[in-house]
């Protein structure tokens, strides 16, 4: 599926967030109150009182309850006697994520009226949007903001469409005009986020979802959905699906059904959650129900609502390897954990797909960066990679034993796959190299020497933080062997 455009929408059960599309579309401000409604401003124990009612949680990918949320920005900013801030994340910046983006350009007004509310219950002094500089619903987002009238000041802020864009502390810093990286101390926005002040930060769909409880209160709302989670889900189906789509369902619908509706092939396991997310095998896909509580039962995530499914005419460890050298080169580079640790794990799961090593070999190089890291991307990329080994253990014992396991890579798991996005890599002329050895003393985060002094190199991208380190060691290589391929 191309990066640029929007995968189509299914809805399983009652459309909530999604109604209206197949009759307009997308919903300008009349559509969306033809559809919707309109929506009555809450107080600020209201606006608690409801998403305590929906039991809602973040989105994103963390789930943490959002009143509670609410309560430490109210808490902090009546502390400190100043006005807080709402933020909008709906920069998704996992290639693998279209829910959010469904949303921007489809229904545009529904994240509006939650952050609306929001705001007016908090007594916030502005509303910001961020959005990825991908193209892709920022127009839509700025016409929805020219046909209303927002109750405070609301602007929208582009950031890189990178993984770590959208992490919380790097979106908040991208606001105050710093590097678009997470902080290398972790800080609650709730306490010092935009401009120093507290600041409320949920993902898009969270607001949407407000809009939606706030219509039609706490116990409609949970008429659909678990008694542990009520109301839909939105998820992002792709990978051997035939018919990829962004679904729209109830909390606790059969994943199988989903894959069904998808037209799913039979494959050996589903990537529950995005790149940061759990592998679950096939048998544990045909069971599960589609909550956080479910998925859990299964080794799996709920995450930020992606589910991949692999086909069974794909290598399912070559997939993982492509991931996780892609997550070694998104990282920000400022801790070990980053700047060491993920290149090396990257390593190690080249190793177990070239049948070079075991196993254990990924666990370790995991376990070097796990709980380590400044953010939650060292964790996220080990769970993933962990997780596989798992649920693909015929497949890694056919790596061991054999040559592969027969099958090529197809990239199936939505990797960015257009030139401008493809990372410098490295390569050496082994008819000119003398094995010198300087190149691994000038990027020795990448480059190693092997047991006859000569360079090695997983077969990876170069992670943009090293690209500067690269260039010096290719033109310092005394042979010229050295070689920097792709993007300037």
């Amino acid at each position: 599926m191309s990066r640029t455009t929007v995968p189509p929408v299914a809805t399983f059960g009652p459309a909530r967030l999604t109604a209206g599309f197949s009759e307009f579309g997308r919903l300008d401000l009349l559509a969306h109150e033809e559809v919707h409604g309109e929506v009555d401003w809450l107080s600020i124990d209201g606006l608690i009182k409801l998403t305590e009612g929906m039991q809602l949680k973040g989105k994103g990918g963390a789930g943490f309850p959002f009143a509670r949320k609410v309560q430490a920005v109210l808490d902090s900013a009546r502390r400190q006697a100043l006005a807080p801030v709402v933020v909008v994340n709906a920069t998704e910046g996992e290639p693998a994520s279209w829910k959010d983006k469904v949303l921007l350009t489809r229904a545009p007004h529904l994240i509006l009226d939650g952050a609306a509310m929001v705001a007016y219950a908090l007594d916030a002094d502005e509303i910001v949007i961020g959005v990825a500089d991908d193209g892709i619903g920022e127009a839509s987002l700025a016409a929805a903001l020219a046909e209303r009238q927002m109750p405070v000041p609301t602007g929208i802020v582009t950031v890189p469409h990178r993984f770590i864009s959208g992490e919380g502390g790097a979106l908040v810093k991208g606001i105050n005009g710093e590097a678009h990286i997470p902080p290398g101390v972790k800080k609650r926005a709730s306490d010092s986020g935009v401009a120093g002040m507290p600041t409320l930060l949920s993902n898009a769909e969270t607001y949407a979802q407000i809009a939606i409880g706030a219509r039609l209160g706490p116990y409609e709302y949970a008429a659909v959905g678990t008694e542990d989670e009520p109301g839909t889900i939105m998820l992002t189906v792709t990978g051997a699906a035939n018919r990829p789509a962004v679904v729209e369902c109830p909390a606790g619908t059969p994943l199988a059904d989903i894959l069904r509706l998808c037209e799913v092939p039979d494959g050996p396991g589903v990537l529950t959650g995005g790149y940061h997310g759990r592998w679950i095998s096939a048998e544990s896909a045909a069971k599960v129900l589609i909550s956080r509580k479910g998925l859990a039962l299964v080794n799996g995530t709920l995450g930020a609502g992606i589910m991949i499914p692999l086909g069974e005419d794909t290598c399912p460890l070559g997939e993982v390897a492509q991931v996780v050298q892609y997550l070694a080169g998104e990282s920000a580079g400022q801790c070990g954990p980053c700047r060491l640790g993920l290149p090396a794990l990257a390593r190690s799961v080249d190793l177990i797909v070239a049948g070079t090593a075991a196993a254990d070999v990924v666990r370790a190089a995991a376990g070097e960066v796990r709980g380590r890291g400044a953010c939650s991307h060292p964790d996220g990329t080990a769970r993933f990679a962990t997780s596989a080994l798992e649920v693909f253990a015929e497949d890694l014992a056919a790596h061991a034993t054999r040559d592969g396991c027969g099958r090529r890579v197809k990239g199936v798991l939505g990797l960015p796959t257009s030139p401008e996005t493809v990372s410098s890599r490295l390569s050496v002329d082994w008819s000119l190299c003398d094995g010198h050895g300087l190149c691994a003393h000038v990027v020795p985060e990448f480059i190693r020497l092997d047991g006859n002094g000569f360079p090695a190199f997983p077969p990876t991208p170069v992670p943009t933080w090293l690209e500067a380190g690269a260039r010096k060691a290719v033109r310092m290589c005394p042979a010229l062997a050295l070689r920097l391929t792709g993007p300037k």
